[in-house]
């Protein structure tokens, strides 16, 4: 009997990281492996509430050190096999969640590290809190495979500890779109769309300026900016940064063409947005982004895409170069978002292949590959451990 215990934030949680841990172990439970209800070690902050009438659920005080050597212990004790670690360094207490080294020392358990975040020079105090738990981790999952260099290069990691699994995206289902975009009264436009957090990182400038010539060529242009800004900006800057977003889309006489849709959107609504669109698009300047979940459910659903080339954008696109397009190229961005939305055989064409890339990115898929791998760790014993059925990582080295 095989039990994996995931230690991460978890709905209801309005998180990236939640919803991501929430979808892997319901699919790890899809895969029917094994039957023994599997536990979520779930970081919690002081204020929140909802975790303790479920027995699967063990909350754990982010900001009280001594409460992760105690959940290693409880975990040492129990009938938990092996520990999936997804780890982000803003989820843990401490300077850039150093308390989670407390959990990975005490901790006695077969270790998997899924690491959100990894890059590609790191500086402290990242560096050492993240170099610890590469050593202590008996596996790696990433979803990005230049990160396999990144780790080997900083730390040392030898390969036959990393593994690559794709990030999981739900399943499309193309026969809802037409009824989803009579309901979004998204019928008779050519839809590009962006959603997340809204803050200064996300490039969305490039987008607006780029949009007078672009609507030249594609009148029934719209672009939809989906989402609330990000709390942590609210509370620097109040609604500043939307402001100057609105005061751009006035200025350049685009009120017509952009809908700012400023609310938290689940991941149901998101996924009938994303069927949706024409085009989805991340105009990060950021080119060190390791993984991004937007453009990753994107592609998983079908869509066409265009990007800045950052570092998953490439990994994912990796043959379809036409579409990563660098920052600064404003009239480059134009030409192409409108190429894209006038010509429906040409979106096709990009639908279609997307499409292939996407269906090895698929929920179902993703949960047989962690569920492969945790049986495989579970089995080993003492150092040796045997490649995992994920994909061999010496074949994705670059």
């Amino acid at each position: 009997m095989i039990q994996v215990a995931y230690m991460s934030t978890y709905v209801p949680k309005k998180c990236g990281l939640a919803t991501y841990t929430h979808h892997l172990r319901h699919h790890v439970k899809q895969a029917k492996l094994w039957n023994a209800a599997d536990p979520v070690i779930v970081m919690a902050d002081e204020n929140e509430q909802g975790y303790g009438n479920n027995q699967a659920l063990w909350p754990l005080a982010k900001h009280d050190r001594e409460a992760y050597r105690a959940m290693a212990q409880r975990v040492n004790e129990s009938g938990v096999s092996v520990v999936s670690l997804q780890h982000e360094f803003g989820i843990f207490g401490g300077e850039a969640g150093a308390y989670v080294l407390d959990f990975v020392r005490e901790l006695k358990k077969p270790l998997v590290t899924t690491f959100h975040t990894v890059f590609a020079s790191p500086q402290e105090p990242y560096r050492s809190i993240q170099r610890e738990i590469a050593e202590r981790s008996d596996r790696i999952v990433v979803m990005n495979r230049r990160a396999v260099g990144y780790l080997r290069q900083s730390f040392g990691i030898p390969e036959e500890n990393i593994v690559f699994i794709p990030h999981g995206t739900p399943v499309p289902n193309p026969q809802q779109r037409e009824a989803v975009r009579q309901r979004l009264n998204w019928a008779d436009k050519k839809v590009m769309m962006t959603f997340g957090l809204l803050s200064r990182g996300k490039g969305l400038e490039l987008i607006l300026e780029a949009l007078p010539q672009a609507v030249k060529e594609v009148p029934n242009l719209l672009y939809a900016v989906v989402g609330q800004t990000h709390p942590e900006v609210k509370k620097r800057e109040g609604e500043a940064y939307r402001e100057e977003l609105m005061e751009l889309i006035r200025r350049n006489r685009l009120e017509r063409h952009v809908v700012m849709i400023d609310r938290y959107v689940d991941e149901e609504e998101l996924v009938q947005f994303l069927t949706a669109c024409d085009l989805y698009v991340t105009p990060y300047p950021g080119m060190e982004q390791i993984t991004s979940g937007t453009l990753a459910y994107a592609v998983g659903l079908g869509r066409p895409v265009l990007s800045t080339p950052y570092s998953y954008a490439q990994d994912l696109l990796e043959d379809c170069d036409e579409l990563l397009i660098p920052f600064g190229e404003r009239e480059r961005w134009a030409e192409k978002i409108a190429a894209l939305l006038r010509d429906d055989s040409l979106r096709r064409d990009w639908e279609a292949k997307i499409g292939r890339v996407g269906s090895a990115m698929h929920w179902p898929q993703i949960g047989k590959r962690y569920a492969s791998l945790f049986v495989k760790l579970s089995k080993q014993s003492g150092s040796t451990f045997e490649q995992t059925e994920g994909t061999p990582v010496a074949a994705l080295s670059r």
